[in-house]
């Protein structure tokens, strides 16, 4: 302890050589590194490589020299207490010895005692060892029994394809006996054989999933169509129950009484209900006969064998795989044929995949029947688009449509969002429509063209029904007694059927699209259906097909009936629209049919009016300067009378009282205007009062037959037929009057002569100058007959203001000249100055107020004054440059023939005789754009419009009357009431 105690840590600075020189120092350097104890391995490496081992060993010797000398002082420092320390020791062994020697005793003392003791201990260790090898034994052979009737147990389950029980047991094994089986050699079988047996199980479970896989293929595809069905079951009760509200509605409307009907929905219990089975795994489709067991069962197994993710991926890709296959599309079979197929195996997919998201445990998430669902939907209106584009047959696109908006229908049932789908179809509506129209124009070509202009006859109820009930096209509701002549020909019930079949094709795409305007869209191509197709197909049938007054007579007939069934076509389609009727009937619009209508009677009324010429020809014959009045009429217009009653006889029979009312108007006014026109002639040079007079029992026998048609017409309409005949009924008693100069008198024109063109009064009194006396003019050299003086003053007059009509509205001398005018004529004060304008202004009473600054500009450069619409508030014209501004209450726009046209409030150009140019303010919608008419030329009965760069030629009869703003020539009475 000392010892220890007295070493220090030496330095090299305690070595008492000072010595400078390197041996010195590293002698003291070495014996520091001793003292303390340090490594010497770097001195021994620096000696060895300087070459100086010797010196090492030397200075080493040197320091044990050194130490020797003061291990001997310690020695000599402590002996005593070392002898000390020696004899205790020898006294210690002493006692040691004593102490053997007693415990040897005492062992062989104890030894003679415990030996038949420590012998039974060595029979009962033994005894218990057997005992326990024995528990040991018994132990190991339960485990044993364990694992062998886990064994079986587990082999029979696989042998009764009970895979997951199988693999409970292989489970069992693995977890609880295992590592405890007491033979090693059946610890090697059963680690061999445990992962076999899982290997067995989940090749057995993926079998079964692939065989379920091919079979849901088919299922599937069931499954749709099944859907589908049903789907279009609860459409056609739906529609079925629309038909009944419809009826209810309609009994309602007409009773007398206000019955209300309440119609209750019956609980048709057809409706798709999946079976929602939760636990076991067993899954089944109800009536809709699919199984999800060995989908669930194979789930289960691979949960059990920690194989879950890579199952679920599994079937996500394996899905998704044949949901891919599903949509191509065989080019080898017609779309319209596969198309059922094709959306009847993606709805039974996803009818499938909602029931595994709803049931399967999270097999399958909400996210991935999302992304499915998406990719679906995007390649059906793919595939939608494609073939809708293909297609050229507008009953291919309704079938394809009906289809897929049943798939819809079922579809958003388990919550798939199908507006994409929908979306497509609603973007072919136009093709469609288009391609229906075109069908229904073959169609309808085909019925006109095979129409024998006879009447329609009917021997049994049923056609009754059939051609004239289902159309309402009844004028009574009585039916008639059979056999029944119809007084239309079979075109009418033809064409009615088809444009009936158009309708329900048009309702039955727009239905169930999701679309809130599909009566608009439904009445707006029935619109074209009627003016472009149908109206089209007759005026052309009038223009290329009728040669006769019968033929003629039997379309007019026909026109009359489609009036009619217009009416029943806007309400039909309003009804399948599920629009009320009280709504449908507000929306009317103007007849469809007005231009082969128009036409129809144009015709008719035209082939009458041939016949009418041939004896209005015989006018010839009259003896226009007779001595005395032709008693009975002339022979001309017996002949007139003769043809009207018996065209009238047979008339009746098949044209309505209006149409025929129309006709004979027009006929009167075509007599009237030749007997006017005859007198203003060349045939007549000159005729007498007796001539006269016989042209008024003339038109008295017109004007009685007119009358007598009162059994047919309402007195009003006989009395319009009258109205036929005004212009030479005026005339006439013009001719006839005792003062002629009244027809200056404004009150009185305007009363009894509104009819009388000044003009024409003009050309045919200068005639009347007959210069034998029993003429009211007095004979040469007498005193002049009062008539004859007021018809010459007449006469006069109406020249002198003959040339005023270009002028008085411009010419700032004009009220000067009418008062000098009327003051050459002091005896007719009667008459002011004021008054004798309304001569001048003939043209203007002789039409609308509206048309009257059309009429006086247009016609004083004769242009036709339907150039300009109606509702011009005046105008402003410089007569000696021809510039000129027309003034409109507002912007005009209307359509005429196709053309849309804009007048501007103020229109300004420069105007000459037959020429307008520098125009602004008028322009036509030419495709896209708008170009402005800048020039109009008249030339060879045509007026050229020029918009600078191109110049269309029109035919001056389509100017004679000025279209009006909004509706142009197409207005009704309210539009022109409005305007």
């Amino acid at each position: 302890m000392q010892s220890t105690k007295s070493r220090r840590r030496i330095s090299p600075a305690d070595g008492g050589d000072n010595s400078s020189g390197a041996d010195k120092q590293d002698q003291l350097l070495l014996s520091s590194a001793i003292c303390n104890g340090e490594d010497l391995s770097p001195f021994v490496r620096k000696a060895f490589a300087a070459g100086k081992p010797d010196f090492l060993l030397h200075n080493l010797k040197a320091f044990t020299r050194s130490k020797e000398s003061e291990i001997e002082e310690v020695c000599k420092a402590h002996y005593q207490d070392f002898i000390l320390a020696v004899d205790d020791l020898r006294s210690l062994l002493s006692d040691v010895d004593d102490l053997k020697s007693s415990l040897s005793l005492s062992n062989a003392h104890l030894q003679s005692v415990a030996q038949p003791l420590l012998s039974s201990l060595d029979a009962f260790i033994e005894a218990r060892n057997v005992n326990n090898n024995l528990l040991m034994c018994l132990g190991s052979v339960k485990i044993c029994v364990e694992i062998v009737e886990l064994c079986a147990r587990s082999n029979a389950h696989i042998k009764n394809d009970q895979l997951y029980l199988a693999l409970r047991c292989v489970d069992q094994i693995e977890r609880n006996l295992l590592k405890i089986a007491p033979s090693s050699t059946l610890k090697r079988m059963l680690e061999k054989h445990i992962p076999a047996v899982r290997v067995y199980v989940e090749k057995k479970a993926n079998k079964e999933f692939g065989d379920w896989l091919v079979e849901i293929r088919a299922v599937s595809r069931n499954l749709g169509q099944f859907a589908i069905g049903q789907a279009s079951s609860a459409r056609q009760r739906e529609e079925e129950l629309r038909m009944k509200q419809r009826q209810a509605e309609e009994q309602s409307r007409l009773s007398v009484r206000d019955c209300v009907y309440a119609l209750e929905e019956e609980d048709d219990g057809l409706d798709l209900e999946l079976e929602r089975e939760n636990g076991g795994g067993n899954v089944n489709g109800g009536s809709l006969g699919f199984d999800l067991t060995p989908l669930y069962r194979a789930f289960h197994i691979h949960q059990s064998l920690g194989a879950e993710d890579r199952f679920k991926h599994y079937y996500f890709e394996t899905r998704k795989l044949q949901l891919t296959s599903d949509f191509q599309v065989s080019s080898m079979t017609p779309f319209l044929e596969s198309h059922q197929t094709f959306f009847a195996q993606i709805a039974g997919f996803f009818i499938v995949e909602d029931r595994v998201l709803r049931t399967g445990g999270g097999l399958i998430t909400k996210w991935e029947v999302e992304n499915l669902w998406e990719l679906a939907i995007s390649k059906m209106c793919s595939v939608l688009e494609d073939q809708f584009s293909r297609m050229q047959t507008a009953n291919h696109l309704l079938l394809i449509k009906d289809y897929v908006s049943l798939l819809g229908v079922s579809l958003r049932r388990f919550g798939y969002p199908v507006d994409a789908l929908l979306d497509v179809l609603s973007k072919h509506r136009d093709k469609y429509h288009e391609l229906l129209l075109s069908d229904c124009r073959k169609q309808i070509t085909d019925a006109v063209n095979a129409d024998k202009f006879e009447q329609m006859l009917m021997k049994k109820e049923y056609e009754y029904s059939m051609n004239v009930l289902a159309f309402q096209l009844q004028t009574s509701d009585i039916t008639p007694a059979f056999p029944y002549v119809a007084p239309f020909s079979t075109t009418v019930p033809d064409c009615c059927r088809i444009v009936r079949s158009f309708i329900e094709d048009s309702v039955s795409f727009m239905s169930y699209g999701g679309q809130l305007d599909s009566y608009d869209v439904v009445k707006k191509y029935l619109d074209r259906l009627l003016s472009e197709v149908l109206d089209e197909a007759l005026v052309k049938l009038i223009k290329t097909s009728v040669f006769g007054v019968s033929q003629a007579m039997q379309v007019a007939a026909n026109m009359a009936v489609f009036e009619r069934a217009c009416d029943f076509f806007f309400k039909h389609a309003a009804q399948l629209s599920g629009i009320p009727l009280r709504m449908a009937d507000r929306g009317k619009r103007l007849f469809p049919l007005k231009k082969s209508r128009d036409a129809a009677e144009e015709m008719l009324a035209g082939m009458i009016k041939v016949k009418i010429d041939g004896f209005m020809s015989l006018m010839e014959n009259v003896n226009w300067l007779g001595d005395e009045p032709l008693q009975g009429g002339n022979e001309y217009v017996n002949e007139v009378i003769i043809f009207l009653e018996t065209l009238v006889s047979t008339a009746q029979q098949i044209l309505p009282p209006q149409v025929l009312k129309r006709v004979l108007q027009d006929v009167m006014s075509h007599i009237s205007g030749k007997i006017i026109g005859a007198l203003m002639g060349d045939l007549v040079k000159r005729f007498n009062v007796n001539a006269i007079t016989g042209l008024d029992i003339d038109i008295q026998l017109l004007e009685s037959f007119a009358e007598s048609q009162r059994s047919i017409l309402s007195e009003a309409e006989a009395n319009e037929l009258k109205l036929g005949l005004a212009e030479s009924r005026q005339l006439v008693n013009l001719l006839l009057s005792n003062n002629p100069e009244n027809f200056l008198n404004p009150v009185i024109r305007e009363k009894t002569y509104n009819a009388l063109d000044y003009r024409k009064v003009v050309t045919i009194s200068e005639k009347l100058r007959d210069p034998s006396d029993r003429s009211f003019f007095a004979t040469r050299g007498a005193k002049p007959n009062p008539k004859r003086k007021s018809l010459d003053a007449l006469i006069k007059r109406l020249r002198e203001y003959h040339r005023l009509p270009c002028q008085m509205y411009y010419d700032p001398t004009w009220s000067d000249h009418l008062y000098h005018l009327a003051n050459d004529h002091p005896a007719h004060d009667h008459l002011s100055w004021m008054d004798s304008t309304l001569v001048v202004a003939d043209d203007l009473c002789s039409h609308p107020p509206s048309q009257a600054v059309n009429f006086t500009l247009m016609q004083c450069y004769d242009f036709p004054f339907g150039l300009l619409p109606n509702g011009v508030t005046g105008y402003e014209l410089d007569p000696e440059t021809g510039e000129f501004k027309v003034y409109l209450p507002q912007t005009c726009k209307f359509t005429i023939e196709g053309y849309d046209l804009e007048y501007k409030s103020t229109i300004t150009g420069v105007i000459s005789k037959d020429r307008l140019t520098h125009l602004k303010g008028i322009s036509v919608k030419v495709l896209l754009l708008w170009l402005s008419i800048v020039e109009v030329d008249k030339k060879n009965g045509e007026l050229q419009f020029s918009v600078g760069i191109a110049s269309a030629n029109f035919p001056l009869e389509g100017f004679e009357e000025s279209p009006s703003c909004g509706c142009g020539f197409d207005c009704d009475d309210a539009n022109l009431a409005v305007l």
